[in-house]
């Protein structure tokens, strides 16, 4: 009868463990609980089997099963808690700005508006835009010196001007659903894509803008070279005091191919392959952040890379700061006199409309008119 109780304990409390084992892997956590559970399930057999034949009360034993479980319950908790910590850092993400801030044709406005009228005016058949969330501003602005007084909704798919984030909107212009859209440089892939669907594009610079890096505010580093950062993204350099910090891990956290910055993360990496992104849960709305990518966790070991307009104005964070690269830091007016070594342009592309109003809505851009707009709103312009 023991030995067929034995048994029946094994084979049940066994298919329980393998369906709990299953569920872990399914439900994300599995780098630590389809460890736990099988070996929970093992000591429970063990444990049961010992009562079933009497030894559970001899004191070897005894002492055993209780620091067993002891140490069972003390690593779910401490597990535990440290997920919960993860999930209280602060995330820097476009969840901390608010686009309707700039909204044309508002009250209060955070907008940059012209001192006299504009040399040039759209009054019907409006040019559809679309664009990067760090370059609504600019482009919401043109709209506000261009267009005719009137709401323009965010967020409405139909409307005339939207702020979809660089990927889609640069689908959306590939897909004819947009005439023009405001982004950095599009990456290797977009252009192929465009190209295989035969679309034939227009890249025409209209600003520049610096590409930078931040880390911690509580982070010594001040400054990196080219080729740290490049050696910290290929994964080479995986420790803060190989350049200077502080004996911590480094966490070189990227963003989703397709965006304007992983794009230019690529352009200074140089041909060196990107390492992994170091987590895969981490979700944030900055630039379309999805669970498979990771964003800027606000810890003292993480280092980001944005656009300096947006890092520094529109996201207001005195949690992080700005590294100089090659000893020069990303003010504008290093992007001005071309100290600061990384500085890109950032574009309006077209594609294929039939819109008559582009080619001079695109001239008026790069006239007086136009450059003072993307200079005043915190941007350089082209000259």
């Amino acid at each position: 009868m023991k030995l067929f109780t034995a048994f029946l304990t094994v084979i049940v409390l066994g298919f329980v463990g393998f369906v709990a084992t299953i569920i872990s892997l399914l439900t994300g956590k599995a780098e630590f609980y389809s460890i736990f559970i099988p070996a929970i399930t093992v000591g429970l057999i063990i444990t049961i089997i010992l009562a079933i034949y009497g030894k559970a009360k001899k004191k070897v034993p005894k002492f055993s099963v209780i620091a067993f479980f002891s140490l069972c319950v003390i690593s779910v908790a401490v597990y535990e808690g440290y997920q919960a910590y993860l999930k209280s850092i602060e995330v820097v993400s476009t969840q901390d700005v608010d686009l309707s801030e700039y909204l044309p044709f508002v009250k209060n406005t955070k907008l940059v508006h012209l001192e006299e009228p504009s040399t040039f005016k759209i009054e019907d058949n409006l040019p559809k835009l679309d664009g990067a969330t760090a370059l609504y501003p600019v482009y919401a602005a043109f709209v506000q010196a261009v267009y005719p007084e009137r709401e323009y909704p965010l967020y409405d798919l139909d409307g005339v001007v939207l702020s979809s984030q660089t990927s889609h909107a640069f689908d959306r212009l590939i897909n004819s659903e947009v005439d023009m859209v405001f982004i950095a440089h599009p990456s290797e892939q977009q252009m192929s894509s465009a190209k295989s669907r035969g679309g034939e594009l227009t890249l025409t610079p209209i600003g520049r803008e610096a590409f930078v890096f931040f880390v911690h505010a509580d982070n010594p580093i001040e400054k990196l070279s080219i080729e740290q950062i490049q050696g910290i993204y290929s994964g080479k350099i995986t420790n803060w005091k190989e350049v200077g910090g502080k004996d911590e891990e480094i966490r070189a956290f990227q963003r989703p191919e397709g965006s304007g910055s992983q794009s230019t993360l690529i352009k200074v990496m140089n041909g060196i392959p990107l390492m992994d992104p170091p987590s895969k849960d981490i979700v944030s709305g900055m630039g379309g952040i999805i669970r498979e990518t990771t964003n800027y966790q606000n810890r003292t070991n993480a280092i980001g890379y944005s656009f300096r307009h947006f890092s520094q104005e529109m996201v207001h964070n005195g949690k992080i700061k700005h590294i100089a690269v090659e000893g020069v830091p990303p003010a504008k007016e290093n992007i001005q006199n071309e100290t600061y070594p990384l500085v890109s342009n950032f574009y309006v592309i077209t594609g294929g409309s039939q819109n008559t109003h582009i080619q001079a809505f695109i001239d008026w851009m790069l006239s007086d008119q136009g450059q003072e707009i993307i200079d005043r709103t915190g941007y350089v312009p082209l000259n």
